[in-house]
């Protein structure tokens, strides 16, 4: 769903990309600092239950996901291992994030009850983000569902923020709506890519007519 704001993000983080790119910064660096910033701002601020804190931290650095991306975009410098270092930073930065808010249930509300749920949200949304990136490698198209990766980390990082302050349960409704949701885009895109797996194995229509007659 916040796919489509991607190109507004990208139009008003250019002057920010431009700057870097005269400084000297690479994409390349961007993205690792950025994946830094945001496993240590999670990890460090989360477990100690400074939530709302800690969301600004990682906002923050968040917004080097797409600053990264604009920079090789406008120095034309995008290529397969930049790909690959973002979408690995992608996958290292959200696990930091979902861990961080399991450690908070762990060692400052001590509730097993909702360590499990963070960590069930935990492990369904890198499963989502796998199946999507097997799938696409084998040459399948693996799309939509109910949580994609952007989606996840807003619904995760704006209720955190506002427990933070005080407000009480949302933190844990938002946790389980996304290991919920994040169980069913799995079975989403492995549904998705069990069609296309049968289609491109059964022979062509004409080809069964023939065999019919």
């Amino acid at each position: 769903m916040l796919e489509r704001f991607r190109g507004w993000w990208a139009h008003f983080l250019t002057p920010i990309a431009k700057f870097l790119i005269k400084a000297g910064v690479s994409p390349d660096l961007v993205t690792i600092l950025g994946t830094v910033g945001v496993a240590g701002a999670a990890l460090v601020c989360f477990p100690q239950g400074w939530l709302w804190q800690g969301v600004l931290i990682v906002t923050v650095f968040v917004f080097s996901d797409m600053v990264d991306g604009q920079m090789a975009k406008i120095t034309g410098s995008a290529s397969p291992w930049g790909a690959f270092l973002d979408s690995s930073s992608d996958r290292l930065g959200d696990a930091a994030v979902f861990g961080g808010i399991l450690l908070y249930f762990v060692y400052v509300r001590d509730s097993a009850l909702w360590s499990a749920v963070a960590l069930a949200a935990l492990v369904f949304g890198q499963a989502t983000s796998y199946v999507k990136a097997r799938a696409e490698s084998l040459g399948f198209t693996c799309k939509g569902g109910l949580a994609a990766r952007a989606d996840r980390l807003v619904t995760l990082l704006i209720p955190t923020f506002v427990a933070g302050l005080g407000v009480p349960y949302i933190l844990e409704a938002a946790i389980s709506w996304l290991a919920l949701a994040s169980m069913i885009t799995v079975v989403q895109r492995i549904i998705q890519v069990r069609r296309q797996a049968k289609a491109a194995i059964l022979p062509a229509p004409e080809a069964r007519d023939a065999e019919a007659t």
